[in-house]
């Protein structure tokens, strides 16, 4: 009887359509595909990449190019940081970033853009109004009659 190779147990779980090569065993909570991998489990996309590409270097995370994640073909997927992976996303950090202008309509650029000590952009002008709102109203209250 021979032992079937890494590969061999892995394909025997993808379904190939025109486009993705979707994971047909486990998945995690998440969708991700799970594979039982070097005595461990490990997420079949992963495993998928290097199958076919190698290494992916220590850090470095695997974006899906189509947005399925069951999907693990190896054409479909990209070693990006975890920064690149997190904009490229359809999460709050991602639509944050989009955003060109603050709820008042003014531009997050030059010199109306600052950031604050979290890393977060802000609007200059924005935060102009509202220091002279809280000034006028502190002075408001501590008048003498």
């Amino acid at each position: 009887m021979s032992k079937i190779s890494t590969a061999e147990r892995l394909w025997l779980k993808v379904q190939k359509t025109d486009s993705c090569w979707l994971w047909t065993g486990g998945t995690n909570n998440y969708g991700y595909g799970l594979f039982w991998h070097n005595k461990k489990m490990r997420l079949a996309h992963r495993v998928a990449y290097e199958t076919i590409n190698g290494f992916i270097p220590e850090g470095m995370q695997i974006d899906h190019l189509c947005r399925v994640r069951q999907c693990v073909n190896p054409s479909h997927l990209e070693v990006v940081t975890s920064k690149v992976n997190t904009l490229r996303g359809k999460g709050l950090a991602s639509i944050n970033a989009k955003k060109t202008h603050c709820p008042q309509g003014h531009s997050y650029s030059g010199d109306n853009l600052f950031l604050d000590n979290r890393g977060s952009r802000n609007c200059r002008e924005c935060h102009r109004i509202k220091s002279r709102l809280r000034y006028k109203s502190l002075a408001d209250t501590t008048t003498v009659p």
